[in-house]
């Protein structure tokens, strides 16, 4: 039973990780990120969450986006521990993907910034 607590736990820890991250990498979303992880708000998470994967499965009309796909999934990790190692795992992934492009697009731009 602790070890099952204590691996509950280290999840739940990598997914506020990984908000964390998201907070920094996108500042606008900070304040909405860190009142949304309250405990009280469950009730608004789980269909916020809900909301957002279904606008994220319908991308492709105009006002909603890709976005909102992986924001659903990590609200609704939040309160559904069997989701988390799935949902910061992939995240995970993707942060990493991000940086490794962004680290070769910075390589082949010339010393002085301007392009080619």
């Amino acid at each position: 039973m602790d070890d099952t607590l204590s691996r509950r736990e280290k999840m739940r820890r990598r997914l506020d990780r990984q908000f964390d991250a998201l907070a920094v990498g996108v500042p606008a979303a900070a304040r909405p990120i860190r009142y949304l992880r309250r405990r009280r708000l469950a009730l608004l998470r789980m269909p916020l969450g809900l909301l957002l994967v279904a606008g994220g499965i319908f991308s492709f009309l105009p006002v909603l986006g890709v976005w909102m796909l992986p924001l659903g999934l990590m609200l609704l990790a939040i309160d559904l521990p069997v989701l988390q190692p799935f949902i910061t795992s992939a995240v995970i992934r993707v942060r990493r993907r991000i940086s490794a492009t962004r680290r070769r697009l910075r390589r082949r731009l010339p010393k002085d910034g301007r392009s080619r």
